[in-house]
């Protein structure tokens, strides 16, 4: 897949909800460090009542993200905002155009219906990063940007690690190095697409999960709805990424052990490492994450290697 290049231009999309007024904020953002930005129509707009929670119409935002891709100048297609909605789109998107036009496509929580059908349909690497409203406009600490952009520019080549910073180091819960190929996202997305033609594939993989606004109860509802569906037998390894939010009266920092033990519930017999509280999702940094590359996770050492080259 081809990395962006310098001064290249960059696609604001909003395959989710909307974010009213911050598609123009976001162009500045990228104009100011060096980039041409293509704001697509539907990214300016909500739909009324019942359906506020999405930017454009289905056919608008489908449109969108058709345009973006087929688009031969355009560089990377990026993410204004997560949400909801981004499921309706799945069974109308043109795998075959995708395929034919690859490029960095960056987003999460919601965008993981995305992440997740282009692994199963697309076959190139995408990247579970931060967006342009709800990440970077919000002032997200780094290496929340210069991570993001070492990746898909290429600074970061087959044997590079990423590495949390040190104020976001992630607990080793069982020890161990495993290698595989990164998959995963919002949690409840994916158990929202199991049993439908998108769901995840977790064979030989290294599965990544990280959630918002979902309490523990349901953490735990979910984590076994994905292991009764067999979806956890063939995974390598465990990366747990924020939980937050979780419905309890504690920092985030603190509540997330308290998901510690439902996680080993589900996979200490399965004997394969697991690496928890990795700070990639609803969290601060938030680091990117390139979903369907191959990679080692190594706990001891909190890191993830690529073992691939995720553009060129």
């Amino acid at each position: 897949m081809p990395a962006l290049r310098p001064g290249a231009k960059v696609a604001i999309v909003a395959p989710a909800s909307a974010a009213l007024n911050a598609s123009d904020d976001a162009a500045q953002w990228l104009e100011s460090r060096g980039f041409v930005a293509q704001v697509m129509p539907a990214s300016r707009t909500r739909q009324d009542v019942p359906y506020e929670y999405l930017a454009g119409s289905d056919a608008d935002r489908l449109a969108d993200l058709h345009a973006a891709f087929e688009d031969p100048d355009v560089g990377a297609v990026w993410c204004l905002q997560g949400g909801f909605g981004s499921w309706r789109l799945l069974d109308q998107l043109d795998f075959g155009l995708l395929r034919r036009h690859p490029k960095p496509f960056i987003g999460y929580s919601d965008i993981t219906a995305l992440h997740l059908a282009l692994q199963r349909h697309a076959g190139f690497v995408t990247f579970h990063g931060p967006m342009l409203a709800q990440d970077l406009l919000a002032g997200k600490r780094e290496p929340t940007e210069s991570a993001l952009f070492a990746m898909v520019t290429g600074q970061m080549g087959k044997g590079a690690w990423i590495t949390p910073p040190m104020n976001s180091l992630p607990t080793e819960l069982v020890p161990g190095v495993a290698s595989g190929r990164l998959i995963g996202g919002n949690l409840a997305l994916i158990g929202a697409l199991i049993g439908t033609r998108n769901d995840i594939d977790t064979r030989d993989a290294i599965l990544f999960i990280e959630d918002v606004n979902e309490a523990i109860p349901r953490v735990d509802r979910l984590l076994g709805q994905l292991a009764a569906a067999g979806k956890f037998d063939g995974v390598k390894g465990l990366l747990v990424g924020n939980f937050t939010r979780l419905g309890v009266q504690m920092d985030d920092a603190q509540a997330q052990g308290l998901l510690y033990p439902l996680i080993l519930d589900q996979f200490r017999a399965r004997g394969i490492p697991i690496l928890a509280g990795w700070p990639s999702g609803h969290g601060d940094p938030n680091l990117t994450l390139p979903l369907g590359a191959r990679v080692t996770l190594d706990t001891a050492r909190g890191a993830l290697r690529l073992d691939q080259a995720v553009v060129v």
